[in-house]
């Protein structure tokens, strides 16, 4: 059974900074792209970041380009999402997901598991 269980959501300033983390089971990690999505109330899903198997390339949206930074730990099945300048419109559930099969990064069409999501709330 696949399991994605993210944590470090939690309220921030604007300009600060939060850290997510995502906790892998179920699957063999190291051969699975893994992304970042995120939705605020009344908006479609977002495609935030992606990072490759090996963690050599990673996607990320324009608005979070220079402020997110996606990392991956394959000893550790961990993905983590770090937040610095964080801006009101930011403020969204966050979900990790990976890949149901071997495929390029940006195939947004492949990420079949999903987390529980876990919320982040950027106050002005």
């Amino acid at each position: 059974q696949v399991q994605l269980v993210e944590s470090g959501g939690g309220l921030a300033q604007a300009g600060g900074s939060l850290r997510l983390s995502c906790a892998v089971s179920g699957l063999t990690f190291s051969t699975r792209a893994m992304a970042w999505f995120r939705q605020a109330p009344g908006l479609e899903r977002e495609f935030v970041a992606a990072i490759n198997r090996n963690g050599g390339n990673a996607y990320y949206t324009d608005s979070a380009k220079g402020r997110f930074t996606v990392s991956r730990d394959n000893a550790k099945n961990t993905i983590y999402l770090q937040m610095n300048s964080l801006k009101p419109e930011d403020t969204a559930v966050y979900y990790c997901a990976a890949q149901r099969r071997y495929s390029d990064y940006l195939n947004q069409e492949e990420y079949s598991y999903w987390g529980q999501g876990t919320q982040v709330t950027v106050s002005s």
